[in-house]
């Protein structure tokens, strides 16, 4: 870390005679004089008592999850997080630990970067994974990217089921570098001669699950690649991306022990194929033992810009999400294969009890086909800013907006295992009451 060493007025006053200006303000002399110094215009200082009770304050005008039903999915969940989780993350050897840039230090957080590898491989029957990306969205993206070098070709193809923001950050990456997104209907997906993967969500931005077996293979006839972004919580119930043959696995991880939090710190899960890893973004830590036989943990691969020649790395996120990554570990870990799997259900059976009673209120139909898992459209009798402004009166945070001109009145609803009957019940009477007040 750079250490601090504050300037003296010696050392200033060299500094500003070397560069010829007699002060430090003639250096702001470009910024308007009004905007150089405003007033910020504070209230009085408070004691920490003071404090407390006024951010309490502040706080309470949140709606908060454990007050409120809460329906809002769309990329950030509310799961239960077990106390162990953070009471075991918080510890001040995580906290204080920054990436492990030297191989041979920081066994701990090496260790626990290389549980969580171990752990994301074992839920998406993957073979390898890298110590994670910076969130999901972004792990999807360097996917695409890696995809394009492993096969030498320049464009990829997106199913238009996959969140559109995952979208909208894929050509945030991909078009600068030349590579061009091809967003495409799943019944018409496959790959091609030219497209280096075929990327995939399931469950998809609707809640449900792809046909992966089927692009699978139409991707894999054409030499492309099959890249697939799932749920973790769901691999607790359905086949994990491995079993259909996916070159490239890539999740969100916040639904891992970690809260919502304004939309971070989260981290990406990546996983692939073994044959692929020399062109897998991140770092990887592996499992050795010294020279007296004892057990060791050493990063085994850094293909990022800060660890090799610019030109050859494979990615250029510098940021680490390691503390969340532990989280993730920590998690897994705690519940189990059969605690993953319990998750799995209740979330599964909740949701598709909340879509069962909605879909008996007049006015409403359930949007989304197939099967899904803890998401699910629903086509509303008006906007989802008036349904939800309804519910709020409930104390309800209802579904997210999907509504396009295509698909109006659209709202996307998740259910959770934190849901209780109770606050299913009161959604259904609010969206009953929604309708009956137009």
């Amino acid at each position: 870390m750079i250490p601090y060493l504050p300037t003296t007025e010696r050392d200033r006053r060299a500094m500003l005679d070397t560069i010829g200006v007699e002060r430090v303000d003639a250096l702001f002399a470009d910024i308007p004089k009004e905007f150089r110094d405003p007033g910020l215009n504070l209230p009085p200082p408070l004691s920490e008592l003071e404090l407390k009770r006024e951010l309490q304050r502040l706080a309470a005008k949140n709606a908060s999850g454990d007050e409120w039903g809460y329906f809002l999915g769309g990329g950030a969940y509310r799961h239960f997080i077990p106390g162990v989780v953070w009471n075991l993350v918080k510890r001040s050897e995580f906290l204080t630990a920054y990436t492990p840039y030297q191989p041979e230090i920081s066994q701990g957080v090496l260790q626990a970067s290389y549980e969580f590898q171990t752990l994301c491989c074992q839920l998406l029957n993957m073979e390898v994974a890298n110590v994670g990306m910076y969130d999901g969205a972004t792990a999807f993206a360097e996917a695409a990217l890696m995809a394009c070098r492993l096969t030498k070709r320049a464009k990829v193809r997106a199913l238009a089921t996959v969140s559109p923001r995952y979208i909208a950050v894929l050509e945030t990456y991909a078009v600068p570098q030349g590579v061009e997104v091809e967003v495409v209907e799943t019944a018409t997906a496959a790959g091609g001669p030219e497209i280096a993967c075929l990327l995939a969500q399931s469950p998809n931005f609707s809640g449900a699950m792809e046909d992966l077996d089927r692009l699978g293979k139409a991707t894999h006839s054409h030499g492309s690649l099959l890249v697939v972004a799932t749920d973790p919580i769901a691999m607790g119930l359905f086949k994990p991306p491995g079993d259909y043959g996916a070159d490239i696995a890539v999740a969100e991880g916040q639904p891992l022990g970690v809260p919502m939090s304004f939309g971070g710190p989260y981290v990406g899960i990546f996983t692939c194929k073994a044959s692929h890893v020399r062109q897998m973004p991140g770092r990887i830590v592996g499992k050795t033992v010294d020279g007296q036989g004892k057990t060791g943990y050493v990063l085994t691969l850094q293909t990022r810009e800060q660890h090799i020649r610019r030109e050859r790395a494979t990615s250029n996120i510098c940021t680490s999400e390691t503390l969340i990554a532990i989280a993730n570990a920590v998690y897994m870990a705690a519940l189990g294969k059969w605690g993953m799997r319990r998750v799995a259900e209740l979330c599964y059976h909740k949701a598709h009890y909340a879509a069962a009673q909605i879909a008996k209120i007049p006015g409403y139909a359930i949007a989304t086909e197939g099967v899904f898992f803890k998401e699910f459209a629903v086509t509303c009798p008006a906007a989802p800013s008036e349904i939800n402004k309804a519910l709020r009166a409930r104390k309800i945070v209802g579904g997210l907006d999907i509504s396009s001109p295509g698909t109006p009145n659209r709202m996307l609803v998740c259910v959770t295992e934190v849901n209780t009957k109770a606050e299913i019940d009161s959604l259904i009477e609010g969206l009953r009451e929604a309708a009956d007040g137009r």
